[in-house]
């Protein structure tokens, strides 16, 4: 029969892992504390500009935005759950309970479940549309709805799993290193899983990319094209190229740090990076705000309505409004899509 320590401190835990537990604030804690908590903030106000201007602006009232808010939802999640990670760190961690303490790994693991996949869902998105030649999907809302539940359940599944069972309280020969109550396997199966997502999400972009760039090939010996059609192939172009970079760089280490640790490398010293890769996936939930949304000309605009809104509230800011939906109106394509550039 399995002796399983659930009385146990955390403490206990770290010290199975030889995970070092400190009782006093380093330097080096108190630069990652600041540090986090600095890119926490702005994923918070970046993440909550673009959800706001989804909800005000009737043009973004489409599937892509509606993935796009949902996004920068999972996004905003994760910059609370690294916040609450940063409160709870360093010479903290001794002090939390077991509870406390999945509750802190959970959130994480949620949010930035939700965040890739997320990333996923819009990759597919964007596939469909593309090679449909429509600037947005013709998902019914129903289906978007269904959709954004589905991520989120799926994230939560993943993120609670190890508080429900599949962590290493009855078995420490099983303990992470880099997540002392965590079992190695589930480490395992949490980074294949993400790399799976990303090698999906490679494929897909990748499709994308050698179309358009076939397209604009033959769009070259042709005169009779819109120029701004062929704008915004090149900036889709752009954007693709930039999605995969910053997905690489923010992304891959983290998870091949993980699948070191899940499949017990002795060697491998994961313990170092472990919060330099867990700070550099949760920049990518900035970069995101970023690509995806500071890159389309109308979000900016209503960005500087949001900001400005203070500035707008004299005489001159209704008919700037007025001319603006006056815009709106003449942007219309006769199936009800518009027909502006869209570099998402």
């Amino acid at each position: 029969m399995k002796h399983c320590f659930y009385n146990e401190t955390v403490g206990f835990f770290y010290n199975n892992s030889r995970k070092e537990l400190t009782t006093h604030w380093r330097t080096k804690d108190v630069l990652v504390v600041a540090l986090g908590l600095t890119v926490s903030v702005i994923v918070l106000l970046t993440n909550l500009l673009v959800i706001t201007a989804i909800i005000i602006n009737r043009r973004f009232h489409y599937p892509i935005y509606y993935l796009l808010g949902n996004l920068a939802a999972a996004d905003l999640f994760a910059g609370i759950a690294y916040m609450f990670l940063m409160f709870h760190t360093g010479p903290r961690t001794a002090e939390l309970s077991l509870k406390t303490w999945f509750i802190r790994q959970s959130l994480l693991d949620t949010s930035l479940t939700a965040s890739v996949v997320n990333l996923l869902a819009i990759a597919v998105e964007r596939h469909q549309t593309v090679f449909t030649m429509q600037l947005h999907s013709k998902m019914s809302n129903q289906r978007v709805m269904i959709l954004i539940f589905c991520i989120w359940v799926t994230a939560l599944l993943l993120g609670l799993i190890p508080s429900y069972g599949w962590h290493c309280l009855c078995a420490l020969e099983k303990c992470s290193s880099m997540a002392p109550l965590y079992s190695r396997s589930y480490l395992t199966f949490w980074a294949i899983s993400n790399l799976v997502i990303f090698l999906i999400m490679v494929v897909v972009y990748t499709h994308i990319f050698i179309y358009v760039k076939r397209k604009m090939t033959r769009m070259s010996k042709h005169t009779s094209f819109h120029p701004r059609y062929k704008e915004t192939m090149i900036s889709l172009v752009k954007t693709v190229t930039i999605i995969l970079s910053a997905f690489v760089i923010c992304w891959t280490p983290g998870q091949v740090v993980l699948l070191l640790d899940g499949l017990g490398c002795k060697s491998c010293n994961v313990l170092a990076v472990e919060k330099y890769v867990l700070l550099l996936a949760e920049i990518n939930s900035l970069i995101n705000a970023i690509v995806y949304s500071y890159r389309d000309n109308e979000m900016r605009s209503t960005f500087r309505r949001i900001l400005c809104f203070v500035c707008y509230r004299n005489s001159k800011y209704t008919p700037t409004v007025v001319k603006l939906n006056t815009t709106d109106r003449g942007t219309l394509s006769q199936n009800g899509h518009f027909t502006v550039d869209s570099s998402i």
